[in-house]
């Protein structure tokens, strides 16, 4: 059965499927420069995309970026298919979604920013040592079932012997939204985060981060760029050129500090203290959680695969040459 997740973008695709197709002839040629990009949220996991839009990489290119934040996969999908952005990004496991779905302009992704699952388990109490199997019989609050954080979630339990729908109580009825307030008024005793909150959780004393799913879940591509085929094929160039640019700003985020990131990305982030952003960068960046070229390779498309497979969430096996376009970002990075 399609999780809600599933169900919101097969809502969407059924819906928007004969718009799609009309519009394919309908799209912007490439002497439009001006590239709508759809986020799935906003974060300091994105900070290339951040350093590409402040450093003048995409301008360099030609490229105008119109940002806009859709908050969830499902809302930044139907977005990308009704016309209301030219690029998404946005977890690659929408995109084999979509396929399953039968659409005759499927999603491709074709530049990869982050690769690496972005979250963290959390501890209420601090252990002197931690060690996976303390988890067993304890109350875990999850995150929404079928969306890649809990899927890598699970992945990761389960390669340290633990059956997360058996060992644990857990959790996963709580809004997103409401997830870190949950933890904080006293539900839990663990809690899979983001950042910047788990760090600040950290910072208050709230929790503990005692382990990394980044770490555990291995290379995956986990938040990728990525439009119509039409779209694609109409505007060539202009994808070229925004993967260049792309690739400069990983390029420069690889090569220089934390604080130096921090600095740039500051404008994004108005309510986060610049040393929390620049804490939580120095962090994703020991984990290599962003990714130093655009390319999304076979053996992290198979791991995203397996990964929703052991989640029961794949609709169906896709071959990487089917929803991966390589082409560009191998040109853009040579």
């Amino acid at each position: 059965m399609f999780n809600k997740i599933r169900r919101h973008i097969v809502g969407a695709v059924t819906i928007l499927l004969a718009v799609t197709i009309i519009a394919a002839g309908c799209s912007n040629n490439s002497s439009n420069d001006k590239v709508r990009v759809a986020e799935v949220t906003r974060s300091i996991f994105y900070a290339p995309q951040y350093v590409a839009i402040e450093k003048g990489f995409f301008e360099e290119e030609g490229i105008e970026i119109d940002l806009t934040t859709t908050w969830g996969g499902d809302k930044t999908m139907t977005t990308l298919l009704s016309n209301g952005a030219d690029i998404a990004l946005v977890g690659s496991e929408t995109t084999i979604y979509v396929y399953a779905q039968g659409t005759n302009d499927p999603v491709i992704n074709f530049a990869q920013l982050t690769q690496t699952d972005g979250t963290f388990l959390v501890a209420r109490e601090k252990p002197e040592t931690f060690a996976w199997d303390q988890l067993k019989g304890s109350t875990f609050l999850g995150q929404r079932k079928g969306g890649m954080p809990q899927m890598a979630g699970e992945f990761g339990l389960r390669k340290h012997g633990i059956d997360p729908h058996k060992d644990l109580n857990l959790i996963q009825n709580i809004e997103f939204a409401n997830i870190a307030n949950s933890f904080a008024s006293g539900t839990g005793d663990y809690v899979q985060l983001f950042e910047p909150t788990a760090s600040l959780f950290e910072q208050e004393g709230i929790g503990h981060i005692v382990a990394s799913f980044g770490k555990e879940s291995g290379k995956i591509p986990y938040t990728t760029f990525m439009t119509k085929q039409s779209y694609l094929n109409e505007n060539e160039d202009v994808i070229e050129r925004f993967t260049r640019g792309l690739y400069k700003a990983q390029q420069w985020v690889d090569s220089h500090s934390a604080k130096e990131i921090a600095e740039v990305i500051a404008p994004y982030f108005d309510d986060t203290p610049i040393d929390l952003i620049e804490t939580v960068t120095q962090r994703y960046k020991e984990q290599h959680s962003y990714a130093t070229n655009p390319i999304l390779d076979i053996e992290e498309w198979n791991n995203l695969q397996t990964i929703m497979d052991e989640a029961g969430e794949l609709p169906k096996q896709v071959d990487h040459d089917i929803l991966v376009n390589t082409e560009i970002a191998e040109k853009v990075a040579q």
